[in-house]
């Protein structure tokens, strides 16, 4: 009988070697061969077997049959459930992990240490934090919480939380701590913004005896380069080249310099690290082109870009998308094109996350239908796809569209996250969907796995401000359980700003001032409440305070795209060579709107300490109008089309109204995409109803 066995149960063990290989190596066809081999010798509901096949298939992607195999099974073990969970993290479905985490408590079968770390990292990865405070309850009462995979993995979960105490109090407990704990910890204080509790835990891991690897390194760089602080990261730089750390062999080190003296503005220091790279990758290479590419250089970027094409080296979607990113922000839509056309041509250009940033792109250049064509294609969508079409209707002021494709989008079983619900809050928000947003907001307050945070309650706020219920809104930010931040005051404030209550504007600005006065934007939201109310004796003392305090708000900027050459202008800018020939333009363009529809100027919305004609001057020279002036000098007025303009701060008052009076008397439509939103002028109307 023994004899007749061994053979039996050794090709069990050869079934088993074989799917964990082709497990390894993501072989999916190879491992259905040797599932259907095993069914043919009678192991198909074998306990370890079936474990293996839930692994292989997880590992190969196939979620819905390695479920098949678990559900079939007659016998399952811890293995078995914890399999499965970390089949459906790795493939993007957290929840599942967590659902299937209690499933197995309720069938009183007992978690190990792999099924508390992996659903501590499905928390967080979900970011909620209370069913991560009741997972760790169970971890106390069966003695796994001193285990070191699953205390480093609780201190994990608090950090991607948001909450850092936690993560600190788990930390100090651990029994034994490592340079995982430690980098943990390093990891969650550069997460949670606390660049500054990073690099002290920093020097306190050196001063333990933990040595750094490169994990901690690339953190520690991040963390300098957050901050602004070149100075550390430069003696880090320093310790690498004394200590002779590879750093021009690391790619993860290299990139994350490259990142540092980017975001630090040091662009020379950056491209010097770049050339000494022997071997560079893809990481190195987008790092540069994104630095150039954020501080204007576009030219630049693009060149470094086309040779990162010729170096033989596979563009993946990461640069990519990046590069979307940039043309989405700068509006670029003939560079956007070719990039677009280059990712149809190259294998990364099919993954999911490339086509959700090309749809981006197009949305952010105000090509609405472009994007819906892009995304009724795609062939697979995710909760990304979804929150970026439906964030692109909200800021084109298409609330309606934006409801109706949130609403698409659960029906598809497709779970909304927390900026999805966001994006819809936006949405209505813009289009004054008042009553639909309240709806969504309680939806959210009802949803067990998002939980609505500071920018959700904003969005509230404005929905509130917008319908004129002030009162309403500043009890909503007084009873909420969040503490109160700059942007959710800012919010109410500009509400205040828009219905004339000065009285609850300059308890607000108060709120802002204590919250953060070395904000220019927060000086230059009070003045012009005062000003608009007629106070100009408390406009020009919050003008002197932000002046005493060095403080200067950003340059407003504005660009135009004419035969695929992008044109920027400045307020005020004389440098353009058609300079007087848009002036000319401007001029006829308001003589013709004032005889044939009264238009006057908004000097209001002009400097105060100068007379009324240098006003209406100082508004003529405003960055949009000149864009605009340009775009009119190289296409007339007298055919229809559209004129796209951009600009990086909120389109002011003047402006809004010189576009919507220019819209009646032309042919053509202007399309003005500010830091807001979009706004379309058609025949004398905004598509933002005068509400931005």
């Amino acid at each position: 009988m023994i004899r007749l066995l061994f053979p039996i149960w050794s090709g069990r063990q050869r079934l088993a070697n074989l799917l964990r290989y082709c497990s390894k190596n993501s072989l999916l066809d190879q491992g259905v061969q040797v599932h259907a081999a095993s069914l043919r010798m009678g192991f198909g509901f074998d306990l370890m077997l079936s474990n293996d096949l839930i692994e292989m298939y997880s590992k190969c992607g196939v979620m819905d049959t390695a479920s098949l195999v678990f559900d079939r099974m007659t016998e399952r073990n811890v293995v078995s459930w914890t399999a499965l969970m970390c089949g459906h993290l790795q493939n993007g479905n957290a929840r599942a992990t967590v659902s299937l985490f209690f499933q197995m408590v309720f069938s009183c079968l007992k978690p190990n240490e792999y099924t508390f770390s992996t659903n501590f990292k499905a928390c967080g990865i979900l970011n909620v934090p209370e069913i991560g405070m009741k997972i760790h309850g169970m971890c106390v009462l069966t003695g796994f919480e001193t285990v070191p995979v699953v205390g480093n993995s609780i201190v994990d979960m608090y950090s991607k939380c948001g909450r850092i105490n936690e993560a600190v109090m788990m930390f100090n407990v651990l029994p034994v701590k490592n340079l995982i704990s430690w980098n943990t910890m390093l990891a969650g204080y550069t997460l949670a913004g606390q660049g500054e509790k990073a690099l002290l835990w920093f020097h306190r891991m050196l001063e333990n005896g933990e040595i750094p690897d490169e994990y901690t390194l690339t953190t520690v760089l991040k963390a300098c380069s957050r901050l602004g602080k070149i100075r550390e990261g430069s003696m880090i730089h320093g310790f690498l080249i004394t200590s002779g750390f590879p750093c021009s062999g690391k790619a993860a080190i290299a990139g994350s310099l490259i990142d540092l003296y980017v975001k630090c503005g040091n662009l020379a220091e950056a491209r010097r690290v770049f050339n000494q790279i022997g071997e560079k990758n893809v990481i190195s290479w987008s790092a540069l082109i994104l630095g150039y590419a954020q501080e204007g250089n576009l030219a630049e970027a693009i060149e470094l870009f086309k040779q990162l094409q010729n170096n033989s080296k596979q563009v993946d979607g990461f640069v990519l998308s990046s590069m979307m990113g940039v043309f989405a922000d700068f509006a670029l839509v003939e560079q956007g094109k070719q990039m677009h056309a280059y990712a149809v041509k190259v294998p990364s250009g099919s993954e999911i996350s490339v086509s959700n940033s090309i749809v981006d792109m197009y949305l952010k250049c105000g090509l609405l239908d472009e994007a819906e064509r892009l995304f009724n294609e795609m062939p697979a969508r995710n909760v990304v796809s979804w929150t970026v079409m439906i964030t692109g209707y909200g800021k084109h002021g298409i609330g309606k569209e934006a409801i109706r494709l949130f609403n698409q989008m659960q029906s598809n079983n497709i779970e909304p996250d927390g900026v999805t619900y966001l994006a819809t809050l936006s949405a209505c928000s813009h289009s004054g969907l008042i009553k639909e947003g309240e709806e969504y907001f309680s939806q959210l307050c009802r949803n067990r796995w998002v939980k609505p945070g500071i920018e959700h309650y904003a969005c509230m706020v404005d929905l509130l401000g917008r319908d004129g219920r002030l009162k309403e809104a500043k009890d909503l930010i007084e009873n909420m359980p969040l503490k109160p931040n700059v942007g959710i005051w800012q919010t109410l404030l500009s509400a205040c700003r828009v219905h004339g209550n000065l009285q609850l504007g300059k308890e607000v600005g108060q709120n802002l001032l204590t919250l953060d006065g070395e904000n220019p934007v927060n000086y230059v939201m009070i003045s012009n409440i005062y000003a608009e109310a007629g106070y100009w004796k408390e406009y020009e003392q919050v003008r002197e305070m932000a002046k005493a305090k060095g403080l200067r708000k950003e340059a407003g900027r504005s660009w135009v795209e004419i035969d695929k050459v992008v044109h920027f202008f400045y307020g005020g800018d004389d440098t353009h060579p058609m300079i007087d020939k848009i002036h000319q333009v401007l001029k006829e363009m308001e003589r013709r709107m004032k005889e044939e529809m009264g238009y006057v100027h908004g000097v209001k919305f002009a400097l105060r300490d100068i007379d009324e004609e240098s006003k209406v001057e100082s508004l003529r020279v405003h960055s949009e109008k000149l864009a605009i002036g340009l775009a009119l000098c190289h296409g007339g007025w007298d055919e229809a089309r559209v004129i796209r303009v951009f600009k990086n701060l909120r389109i002011c008052g003047d402006c809004h109204d010189f576009i919507k009076c220019l819209s009646k008397i032309v042919k053509v439509v202007f399309v003005v995409r500010d830091a807001n939103r979009f706004h379309q002028f058609k025949d004398g109307l905004c598509s933002c109803r005068d509400y931005w």
